[in-house]
This record gives C-alpha cells, sequence and structure tokens, in this order.
C-alpha cells in the first residue's frame, strides 16, 4: 500500500492512502476549476499531482529514511503520456504537466540554465513507479475528457491567455492541495479549522438590506453634498443591470464614490450571479478607513481586510484571528478589501501560497479605487489581465478615480475597451456641482 502522508501510528493505521489523497484533490481542484470553466483540467491535474508519490523511494521516506526525492515531476510525464496515447489536446497536457511541476516549488520556467526548468525535468530520469498506479486511479482516469484549450492559438494574445489559464489551473490545484493535506492532519491531531464563510449570493438580501438602512440614513442628512452622493449613487443603481465587464467610475473627491461603488457592486452581484466583492486600494494608509466602512455598512462577518501591514493579534480573539488568517491565504470570503500590491501579486504569481487565492478571484466584481496611480511600468500586463478576467473569467471591474487615467482603446494603444461603460452621470458637470455643494 502506498501513502500521501505519515501519521503517528507505527502499523500506519492512521497514514494518509495516496490513492485517497489524489482522488480527493481531484475532486476539490475540479468544484474550484468549475467556475473558471477549467473543472476537468484540473480534475486532471489534481488526480496526478503526486503520481511521484508512488515511487519506493519516497514511500521509504515517509517511514523516515533521510532522502530528497523529487514526486512532482512524475505526475507531469505521465499527464503527457497519457495525453499522446489516447490521442488527446497537447496544449492541454502541457499547461496541465506546468502546474504538476510547480505545485511544491512553484510553476518552472520552460527552458533555462538549471536543472529546476521544466524541459530538463521532463527529461530526467525518475525512480520507477509502483505500476499499481493504474490499477488504483483506473476509474477516475476513465471519466476524464479535459477541456480543448488549443483553440487559443494564433488568436490576438493567445499566449497570454494561456499564461492566465495555466495559472487558474495551477491555483485550483495547489488550493485543493493545501486543504486536503490541512484537512487530514487537523483530522489527526484532533485540530478545527474555521474556513467557513457564508457565501456572497446567500447573504445579498441582508447585505442589501444593511446597505439600504445606511444609506436612508445618510439621505435624511439633508444638504447639497448628500443630496449630489444620493443622486449619483441612485444614477449607478440604475445601470446595475449592464452587462458585466469593464466599467469606469469617474467621481470627484468628496463625490461618495467608495460607498456608490458598493451599492454597485451588491445590485449588479445579485442580478448577474458574482461571487465575491473585492476593493483594491493603493495606499495601505487608507485601507484601514475603508474597511472599517465596510464593515459598519455590511457587518463584521463579511468583511475580509488583507494587506501587508494588517495587525493579526489586535483583530478579535484567538479564533477569528486564526480564521482571519485562514481566510487571507484563499479569499474565500464574500467581501474583500486589499491593496492593488495583493491582488496583482496574486494574479501573476507563480508561488503555490500566492497563487492559491486566484481561482477564487473568477466571478467577482473587482473595484479598483484610484486607478490612477497604477504603475506605469506595469500597466500593459495589468490591463491584459483586467481584460482576461472580464472576458474569459466572468469578473466585472470597475476602475474608479477623480480623474480617469487615459486606459481606454481610443487613446492608448492596447487600452481597454470603456466607451460607453462609465457608471456616473456626466463627469464633467459632476466635477462643477461638487466644487459647488462643497
Amino acid at each position: 500500500m502506498n501513502f500521501a502522508h505519515s501519521g503517528r501510528e507505527q502499523d500506519k493505521s492512521d497514514w494518509q492512502k495516496l490513492d485517497a489523497h489524489l482522488v480527493a484533490v481531484g475532486e476539490l481542484a475540479s468544484k474550484y476549476g468549475h467556475d473558471c470553466g477549467l473543472d476537468r483540467a484540473a480534475y486532471f491535474a489534481g488526480l496526478l499531482h503526486d503520481l511521484g508519490k508512488y515511487s519506493p523511494p519516497f514511500q521509504r521516506r515517509l517511514e523516515g529514511e533521510d532522502i530528497r526525492v523529487d514526486h512532482s515531476t512524475a505526475g507531469a510525464i505521465a499527464v503527457l503520456d497519457i495525453f499522446t496515447e489516447n490521442n488527446l489536446d497537447r496544449v492541454t497536457a502541457e499547461l496541465i504537466a506546468y502546474c504538476i511541476a510547480g505545485h511544491h516549488a512553484g510553476l518552472p520556467d520552460r527552458q533555462n540554465e538549471t536543472a529546476a526548468c521544466l524541459d530538463r525535468r521532463l527529461a530526467a530520469e525518475l525512480p520507477a513507479l509502483d505500476p499499481v498506479w493504474k490499477e488504483e486511479l483506473d476509474v477516475a482516469l476513465g471519466s476524464i475528457s479535459p477541456e480543448l484549450l488549443s483553440s487559443f492559438i494564433g488568436k490576438k494574445g493567445a499566449f497570454f491567455s494561456m499564461s492566465v489559464i495555466t495559472r487558474m489551473i495551477f491555483s485550483c490545484l495547489v488550493d485543493a492541495d493545501f486543504k486536503d493535506t490541512e484537512a487530514y492532519y487537523a483530522a489527526l491531531e484532533s485540530r478545527f479549522h474555521d474556513r467557513e464563510w457564508p457565501s456572497l449570493q446567500e447573504s445579498l438580501p441582508v447585505l442589501s438590506d444593511r446597505f439600504s438602512a445606511f444609506m436612508d440614513h445618510k439621505r435624511n442628512l439633508s444638504n447639497d453634498l448628500n443630496k449630489l452622493r444620493s443622486n449619483i449613487l441612485d444614477h449607478m443603481l440604475g445601470k446595475a443591470r449592464d452587462t458585466p465587464g469593464l466599467f469606469t467610475l469617474t467621481v470627484p473627491t468628496g463625490g461618495g464614490k467608495t460607498l456608490a461603488s458598493l451599492g454597485f457592486a451588491l445590485d449588479h452581484a445579485r442580478i448577474h450571479g458574482h461571487r465575491r466583492i473585492i476593493y483594491a486600494i493603493p495606499f495601505t494608509s487608507i485601507i484601514d478607513q475603508t474597511a472599517d466602512i465596510f464593515r459598519k455598512v455590511l457587518g463584521e462577518d463579511v468583511v475580509l481586510e488583507h494587506h501587508s501591514a494588517i495587525d493579526e493579534e489586535t483583530t478579535g480573539n484567538r479564533q477569528q484571528r486564526g480564521k482571519l488568517k485562514l481566510a487571507m491565504e484563499d479569499w474565500a470570503a464574500p467581501v474583500v478589501v486589499t491593496t492593488n500590491v495583493q491582488f496583482f501579486e496574486s494574479l501573476f504569481a507563480s508561488r503555490p501560497s500566492r497563487a492559491r487565492k486566484l481561482h477564487n478571484i473568477a466571478r467577482s466584481v473587482i473595484i479598483l479605487d484610484e486607478a490612477q496611480t497604477l504603475p506605469r511600468p506595469l500597466l500593459k500586463p495589468a490591463m491584459r489581465m483586467l481584460e482576461e478576467l472580464a472576458n474569459s473569467y466572468g469578473c466585472t471591474i470597475i476602475l474608479c478615480t477623480a480623474t480617469q487615467p487615459a486606459l481606454d482603446k481610443a487613446r492608448l494603444e492596447d487600452g481597454l475597451p470603456l466607451q460607453g461603460r462609465e457608471l456616473a452621470p456626466d463627469p464633467q458637470q459632476l466635477a462643477k456641482k461638487l466644487r459647488r455643494a462643497s
């Protein structure tokens, strides 16, 4: 019998069986891949990711022998072989192979001067596997019919699109692997990990009521500025049924764009079925204030604040701090307030710990506050990624600022299709009215 993880008992009665781990990770990765449209590819990656653990050297390592064993490459090789033998899509196989090969150390380069690059690893001699793996995984393998991804070839931006597909599959795989392993050891050690968050869709009736009650109180504060803010919000709510995708929100400072964008996001998500709201801010100096506003409006139980400066020790009791730390790993909360750094680093990450939350960004409403602060040297890849999320992963993205930067196709080569996607009522007139009301 082969094992994935060692337990406490010498007779191995509490060790995790390898086939059970592989099937569990495959099923969980498939669940995560569903909202990315990559459930079958993610399942295949999960099913074969630890295939190298079927080698006798790895089993001896679990028993305590001090040896180093590469257990990631065997699954990558097996994917390529299985797809070739069954005349399945080679592009799909290579993307899955990348993910399997990198599920511990990170996504590898295809070619470089080191032995860690993918090509050299695929050509290396590895320990033979216990042939029982084909019997144990036969039923699971027989159900595979991965998505065909080679249709991306030849299209504009094909290689970038394929890189995002790879990262999405990778995210599903590593998050599923982390969580199944965590669940095994938690049960072994009688520990409890609270990863439960209410879903956004289930919470929306309550959240919408809380938001309306909060805004009704503000509407009762009768002054010109609050009336103008209410008009902005009402105009935006009227656009909540618009087709998901890219939007701009041009509201000068003082116009209430933070709450207005949140109100739009709640209604838009309710109508179009988005899974979470992500609010990204460029400066840590204002993120606490924004997160506090969201908690005040929506409640403590639905908002995750994630940035480098957050002090976990001052957050709630020990159990709440534990839940917060776990939530920062995967962004499973219905509302996430974070920094641009955390957001974009997760989107372009190669390390498993950062990439695991990526699949939870799919089908989100993403609000980028102060969009004009996006660094110019990183502007092109950032815009490509935002457009890819909108076009291929069901995201709505709101570029929120006092003065819109020239990011649209009309003014910038390779810009975004933003024509006719402004959420605010007549930004130029709005600026004049706000100056008079302030």
